[in-house]
């Protein structure tokens, strides 16, 4: 019988997702408009800085894969790292949302040198903490369970991120937004170190590897290789985060440049009302508010609410049909939701609200499935091969999600540039019809595809149990 996983523990492990998605949410959601609006460099350099540097990341995760599965501590495998890493995360990520007094070229080439650093010192901490939720637990059941709780905490964090870094930028930096950010990071990265401790101090590594087992990086990559669940997961990563990427890189540009302030503050002001005022006492709505930003914040707070209850959904469905079956349908809808933004009218910010919460409904239960997927592709490969290298199977699939990520990120900035856009300017019809179909038609595409290669997945509800059961029977042999 499995070790029931207290609640206590699923919260302090999941605490460590929510401090590493300031940072990763800030990449995905603001990062792009930071650089171009108020770091002050252009679309296209910022477009060959994400490839460069996020391929950089793709480097970095399988050999954070290969140095955790051979650490060896009183503490366990992966979670030494998740303390050894948290102060410097902590700094890095607020050099990386600083704005130097350089010129031109030297802004680039600190900008290079901080998401560099920042990428490497993500690759270090988010390696090991990957696979950490793989040796938590072996039990099925609270494998799910440790992933829905994981992905609650993670959209609470992205609520702070998507909801309140913008008003927070706005009122620390009171018209300097790079002061702004720089302030805002801060606070969040301050977090970010102790939510880190927190998870360090608060879980346990149960599942272990046969000590008998060699160590053999040749065999870990051929075993790799030949694992087919891992090869369609890395594909599926991909293509996911490319649309990620893309889509959430651009959909502040949607709210800045295309739907209209007048309906967006007729909006927040019948919001106000229904909220008692709150909104002009917070300086969200007025003559010096950012009304795009404002809105933003407000319809992904909702969104955002509408995610943790498709999180928690989540759960009983793949109890249920099993993880493949109800994340290939999750991503099916998606796509469909997505690409219906193409349609959204400048004065429609009822519809655009309403899509964004059904969209981010879908994805929260989209959301765990994954992460959980990746701990049974690792089961997989010890139940063929009769080797275990946890860390490795999630750096081989994360090297899928950094390789989506800079190729999405390149092609936002390479399309804002093709568009013609220019930063802090009313833009070209040209540019808008741009930005609509970056946010919309562009990025569900590329879902589309991934959804294909995810119907080759063999993985289902029998299988992960069966591999449950079977693995448990060995690991008697050498666990007690």
């Amino acid at each position: 019988m499995a070790e029931k996983i207290s609640m206590r523990e699923k919260v302090g492990f999941s605490l460590g997702d929510g401090a590493a998605n300031f940072i990763f949410q800030t990449m995905m959601l603001l990062q792009l408009s930071f650089y171009t609006d108020s770091f002050g460099i252009s679309a296209g350099a910022a477009a060959l800085l994400f490839l460069v540097a996020r391929l950089w990341g793709a480097v970095a995760d399988p050999l954070m894969g290969v140095i955790a599965d051979r650490t060896d501590t009183r503490w366990g495998k992966f979670r030494p790292w998740i303390l050894w890493t948290a102060i410097p995360f902590g700094i890095i990520g607020f050099l990386a949302f600083t704005t130097p007094h350089f010129g031109a070229s030297g802004k680039i080439m600190y900008a290079y040198i901080t998401y560099i650093l920042l990428l490497t010192v993500y690759s270090a901490n988010n390696i090991p903490y990957s696979a950490l939720s793989g040796v938590i637990t072996g039990d099925m059941v609270q494998r799910t369970s440790l992933s829905s709780v994981r992905f609650i905490v993670v959209t609470l964090a992205t609520i702070a991120i998507q909801g309140f870094a913008l008003p927070m930028v706005n009122h620390f930096g009171q018209g300097n937004s790079a002061k702004g950010y720089q302030v805002t990071m801060g606070i969040f990265c301050v977090l970010a170190v102790l939510f880190f401790i927190i998870t360090f101090l608060s879980t346990k590594e149960r599942i272990k590897p046969d000590p008998k087992q060699k160590t053999s990086l040749k065999q870990d990559i051929s075993d790799l290789l030949k694992n087919k669940p891992w090869v369609i997961m890395f594909l599926v990563f991909i293509f996911m985060f490319i649309f990620l990427a893309i889509r959430n890189g651009i959909l502040l540009y949607f709210f800045k440049y295309y739907l209209d302030k007048e309906s967006m503050i007729s909006f927040l002001g019948g919001l106000d009302k229904g909220l008692f005022g709150l909104l002009g006492k917070i300086s969200m709505i007025g003559a010096n508010a950012d009304i795009a930003g404002n809105t933003f914040s407000i319809i992904n707070i909702f969104s955002q609410l509408a995610a943790i209850l498709g999180i928690i959904l989540s759960k009983n469905l793949a109890a249920r049909f099993g993880k493949r079956d109800v994340f290939k349908g999750a991503l099916i809808m998606a796509t469909v939701v997505t690409a219906l933004f193409f349609f959204i009218g400048p004065k429609a910010i009822v519809l655009t609200l309403v899509l964004q919460i059904i969209f981010n409904f879908i994805w929260g239960v989209s959301m765990p499935l994954p992460w959980a997927m990746m701990a049974d592709v690792a089961d997989f490969s010890e139940w063929k091969n009769n080797r275990r290298a946890t860390a490795i199977v999630f750096a081989g699939i994360m090297i899928g999600l950094k390789v989506g990520l800079a190729i999405g990120g390149a092609i936002s900035g390479v399309l804002l540039s093709l568009y013609g856009y220019v930063a802090n300017a009313v833009q070209t019809p040209h540019t808008i019809s741009g930005i609509r179909l970056i946010t919309s038609i562009y990025p569900a595409v590329f879902l589309g595809i991934g959804i294909i290669v995810l119907m080759f997945y063999s993985i289902n509800k029998k299988t992960e149990f069966q591999m449950q059961d079977e693995l448990a029977e060995r690991r008697k042999a050498y666990s007690n």
